[in-house]
């Protein structure tokens, strides 16, 4: 007899669910309000959940603690043994396929195109690679390691299939794409491909590519498909994705009848690095707010995930350099582009130059259609050199120093929600199928303690600070002569201070860019976050690095030692004297 240990799990969870308390349902929803940033448990038993070892009800992992919490007993389940007991739950699974294949007379082809290798039933007329049309060499199966454990079955039938991508090459008659595919949707193919369904704890250490210190950041990653076949294309097949977990099950033999099973074909290093690629992509674009750069350095340790190898359905075409595929389960169409398209990278000293050519091009534009005259030049001359060295100082920090063109195909999928079974009829439904993402949480070290915590780099509050020290630098010369003759604007001389605008206005904007974002990004207002979800800005204790006493002597040398002093003196004397012709005009 066959044991359903997800059936057993979830009669388990209700039993439990009739028998707790009120008290505990309380503290149950308080826990649930906590968890904003946090993973929230489907309320159904799930063969690669992590189940209480007490109660038996699905764990959710707590991202401030690093444990994984049972929401209705509070047990804690530590992160290794977690992986331990989805070990033994997987060894009882391949135990179990091990005595299943016994029934069944299975077959290995390898194809002698592309090489990529499927098993299936003996009775199965196959005679042709699903990803390249080759023949397949044929030779008997006795394997069942090479088999996943779980599997989403096929929803959806060839013929429906091929209408459905035959719909979409109709809705996008255009494109050079839907012409050549339409004449060979007969074609398609059903084939199981070999994913690792990924789910757990992940950490990532980020920062700025153009400088800046590094971050923690952890989180959680559910239901992450990860393509374990090497010659296919990724990015087609995340097109067609999502599935819906809701139909995942036990692998049984019966169903490689009509299908192919590709066998996995990457090495455990490959795997590793396209679980952390799936985390970066997850992740990016949070990181990339919160760091407020495009350009970020993010390094994924997924070392405490729990992988489980699964099958999914797609239906596949593959002729003359023409990819499509079909979502066996949902429907969704992905089709990939024939030809590359291209995105030029330039180095940062050559945006600079176009940005300066660019900007001169629109400032003379605008000054002769406002009727500049012969000085029109000259302007422009000056107005292009300080531009060049502002736009220069700006793109120096970016990483980029050699031009190169980075080559990638589109990919065109269809829209809308799942294609769904109503009475015999297949039917799309209108609500996508949404992929759960748990936003990721900052830590820090604070006062010896890992703290949950909230970055952030550019407030209003900061910005007006800059800007406002930049205005008083740049009249600091005008505000003392003001300050010298009692606020007598009648007797104020510009002209005067007219040697400190020609040092301070160019250097601003440079100083700005240059050391402004360096403060701004090295020096992050922190917000700590606590169990509640509220958040209280810390701020780090302020500390001289100096004693009184080494100021001084600094002070001393600087003033009355020379060469150096002589430099110093000088300067001060040509300061007071900008002041006083400043307040007053003249000596």
């Amino acid at each position: 007899m066959r044991i359903n240990h997800g059936k057993i799990q979830a009669l388990n969870y209700k039993v439990l669910k009739v028998r707790t308390t009120r008290t505990m349902e309380k503290k149950s929803e308080r826990q649930k309000e906590r968890q904003a940033p946090e993973q929230t448990p489907k309320q159904a038993a799930r063969p690669y959940d992590i189940h209480c070892p007490s109660c038996g009800a699905p764990a959710y992992y707590d991202i401030r603690s690093h444990v994984y919490k049972c929401r209705y007993c509070g047990m804690k389940v530590g992160i290794d043994k977690a992986i331990k007991n989805h070990k033994g739950f997987r060894a009882i699974q391949k135990n179990k396929m091990k005595e299943s294949l016994k029934n069944f007379e299975l077959q290995r082809g390898a194809c002698t195109g592309c090489g990529a290798e499927v098993v299936f039933d003996k009775s199965n007329a196959v005679a042709n690679c699903a990803f390249c049309g080759r023949s397949l060499v044929r030779r008997e199966f006795a394997n069942a390691d090479d088999i996943p454990e779980l599997v989403i079955p096929f929803a959806i039938t060839k013929e429906e299939a091929a209408k459905l991508l035959t719909e979409w090459c109709g809705r996008h008659r255009g494109k050079e794409e839907a012409k050549a595919v339409l004449e060979k949707t007969a074609d398609i193919k059903g084939c199981y491909l070999p994913y690792e369904l990924v789910r757990g704890p992940v950490g990532c250490s980020v920062r700025r590519i153009d400088g800046g210190q590094k971050y923690e950041c952890g989180g959680f990653i559910d239901e992450v498909f990860v393509n374990c076949s090497a010659g296919l294309d990724n990015r087609l097949l995340d097109g067609m994705e999502p599935y819906n977990l809701d139909e995942l099950t036990e692998f049984d033999f019966a169903y490689i009848a009509g299908h192919q099973v590709k066998v996995s074909d990457i090495t455990g290093d490959e795997l590793t690095g396209r679980i952390n690629v799936e985390v970066r992509d997850d992740y990016e674009t949070v990181i990339q707010k919160t760091l407020e750069a495009k350009a970020v350095d993010i390094n994924v340790d997924s070392s405490e995930i729990v992988r489980m190898p699964v099958l999914l359905p797609v239906y596949y075409l593959a002729f003359d350099g023409y990819m499509a595929a079909v979502n066996g389960q949902t429907g969704k169409v992905s089709v990939r582009a024939i030809k590359d398209s291209h995105h030029y990278i330039l180095p940062w000293w050559l945006k600079a130059l176009l940005w300066t050519g660019v900007s001169i091009a629109v400032i003379t534009t605008v000054m002769r259609l406002l009727g500049g005259g012969e000085d029109l030049m000259t302007v422009a001359a000056c107005l292009s050199a300080f531009l060049l060295i502002v736009l220069l100082v700006a793109y120096s920090q970016n990483m980029v120093k050699e031009f190169r063109v980075d080559a990638s195909r589109k990919i065109f999928t269809s829209k809308g929600g799942p294609y769904v079974r109503k009475d015999g009829v297949l039917r799309q439904n209108t609500e996508e199928i949404v992929k759960p993402q748990t936003k990721p949480l900052f830590f820090m070290n604070i006062d010896g303690k890992r703290e949950a915590v909230e970055l952030k780099f550019t407030t209003v509050y900061r910005l007006v600070r800059m800007l406002a020290a930049a205005v008083i630098v740049n009249f600091f010369p005008v505000i003392i002569a003001l300050c010298i003759n009692g606020f007598d604007f009648a007797k104020l001389y510009l002209p005067g201070a007219v040697i400190w605008f020609c040092i301070t206005v160019p250097l601003t904007p440079v100083v700005l860019i240059k050391f402004g974002r360096i403060d701004l990004y090295d020096n992050p207002w922190i917000y700590k976050i606590d169990e509640e979800g509220k958040k209280k800005r810390y701020k780090k204790p302020f500390k001289i690095g100096y004693s009184a006493g080494d100021i001084v002597k600094t002070t001393l040398k600087i003033l009355f030692k020379p060469p150096g002093s002589i430099a110093v003196w000088f300067g001060i004397l040509c300061f007071g004297m900008t002041i006083y012709m400043t307040a007053f005009g003249s000596f």
